[in-house]
């Protein structure tokens, strides 16, 4: 789980799953109220998760599997990109580039 680069508190999973939902590029510290922000090791990590999903429709549609074989695996692997993401998560003070 990620820590705070100003306080050295972890966030914990709970806190970071309701924190992806946001917009905003910098996340704010529940603890000492500063803004974060994703290394970019960590948009590099979150951006090969996201395409889990995809994946696993071109895989159902590729071998033609069953609709309901399909949208099993879907929402299997939303699950597992909900879960894994917090604990792929770094932080740093200043916002970094992609590249």
């Amino acid at each position: 789980m990620p820590s705070c680069q100003n306080c050295q508190k972890q966030w914990s999973w709970k806190q970071m799953v309701r924190k992806m939902f946001t917009l905003d590029t910098g996340m704010i510290c529940p603890h000492c109220g500063k803004k974060q922000f994703l290394t970019t090791a960590s948009k590099k990590r979150a951006g090969l998760l996201n395409f889990l999903t995809p994946l696993v429709m071109l895989f159902g549609v590729l071998f033609d599997l069953p609709l309901s074989i399909i949208l099993t695996l879907i929402v299997t692997s939303g699950i597992v990109v909900f879960a894994v993401y917090p604990f792929l998560v770094e932080f740093t003070d200043e916002e970094q580039a992609l590249w």
